[in-house]
């Protein structure tokens, strides 16, 4: 029998990404029914998401029904499952006071069904003390929570409380529903996962640095997938804007001295290793205690080469699976196989980051894995989250 998931929708600029979701549950064969908050519908007309659901959009509690029944309560009682993205800190705040003064409030206290909200709101309003309060309420009381990710948001704060991706959304009503695929059902259950993700940081001086353009997002997106599936993760990154769940082992780091200290000790219990992050190669020589002054002359510093943390590993992995990653702009394969063979790798992950929607910065990329024994498979252009799971089961073939 087709499921069916009842999406609220509530006044929060993230409301677009609502449309993403329904279009990805119906083509999932999901039956969607939306209903609009009146603040909604300052954002996103009713028709659009009536388009895309081809189901009459519900935005007043007093609308004639469509056929003699109580619809909050036929809604109720219909889905399979509440979605409410974006949820407001208004929202969220009204159904953990128990208030039901509008048709979307009114159906989630009269429905026996689970129910997830995505929060979406300014970073200083997810860290109130108030709000949080009414979020560990409603998840004390079984209410599920997807939590947001951290950026831009568009008040131009950076912080969490950006909308967590539809594609993670979506697979999370999918395995609510037992309708996710077996990616998803618990098979690294037991596994201990060590994944590494984001930049790291060398000192010029107290104000400069040397960086790159890894935004984390991939060894995130790994580790986010790693939990779901039931592993045992540590998560050892680099400074990058991103939040992750709470059952995620987070090891915050800065240089690549200290991602390099924290992978070797978390390594000695770990039996898989994955390393998304880009350490730098490179630090300075002597990098100055003072800030350096502009001056009309050249200036010129000495950099010297960091330790290769994954060729470190490949010494001494054991029998431990050892999964590396290559950036390229050029020579794509000769180098991914190179790396291979040089770090002692069960396989690598390689990406172009010079073509569009691939490697820093992008929600998507291109990946094409090599494995020790040769083997090659490239892939389409993909979100993260769909790439962390080809790439985890990896670990099931060994």
């Amino acid at each position: 029998m087709k499921k069916h998931a009842v999406i609220g929708v509530t006044g929060g600029i993230a409301c677009y990404k609502a449309l993403d979701i329904v279009s990805r549950l119906k083509k999932e064969g999901i039956e969607v029914t939306v209903i609009m908050t009146r603040n909604a519908e300052q954002f996103i007309m009713p028709l659009s998401f009536q388009t895309i659901s081809k189901n009459p959009v519900v935005t007043d509690m007093f609308d004639a029904p469509n056929a003699w029944e109580v619809e909050h309560i036929a809604l109720a009682q219909k889905a399979d499952i509440f979605l409410i993205a974006p949820a407001t800190a208004n929202i969220i705040g009204k159904i953990a006071c128990g208030i039901a003064d509008d048709m979307l409030t009114t159906t989630i206290m009269a429905t026996r069904k689970p129910v997830m909200l995505a929060p979406a709101m300014n970073t200083a309003m997810y860290e109130n003390p108030i709000f949080r309060e009414n979020m560990d309420k409603l998840k004390d009381m079984g209410y599920l929570f997807i939590e947001p990710d951290s950026g831009m948001l568009a008040c131009g704060d950076t912080g969490p409380g950006k909308l967590a991706e539809p594609s993670v959304i979506v697979q999370e009503v999918m395995r609510i529903l037992d309708l996710a695929p077996a990616m998803s059902s618990g098979d690294l259950d037991g596994r201990k996962i060590l994944v590494t993700a984001g930049p790291t940081v060398e000192d010029i001086d107290p104000v400069r640095f040397i960086t790159n353009n890894s935004s984390g997002k991939m060894g995130f997106a790994i580790a986010e997938a790693a939990l779901r599936r039931g592993a045992e993760v540590t998560l050892v990154s680099g400074p990058v804007n991103l939040a992750c769940s709470d059952g995620i082992n987070r090891v915050d780091v800065r240089s690549t001295a200290e991602m390099s200290a924290a992978v070797n000790e978390a390594f000695e219990n770990c039996d898989a290793v994955i390393m998304a992050a880009a350490p730098s190669d490179y630090r300075v020589s002597d990098p100055s205690p003072l800030k350096l002054k502009k001056t009309n002359a050249a200036y010129t510093m000495t950099f010297i080469e960091n330790e290769d943390i994954i060729a470190g590993l490949g010494k001494k992995k054991g029998g431990r699976i050892l999964i590396g990653f290559a950036a390229e702009t050029h020579d794509l394969e000769a180098y991914a196989r190179e790396k291979i063979r040089k770090k002692n790798l069960d396989y690598i992950v390689a990406n172009n980051v010079a073509e569009e929607g691939a490697g820093f910065r992008f929600d998507t990329n291109i990946i094409t894995i090599i494995s020790a024994d040769g083997g090659m498979k490239e892939y389409e252009k993909m979100e993260k989250t769909e790439a962390a799971e080809i790439i985890l089961d990896l670990l099931k073939k060994k």
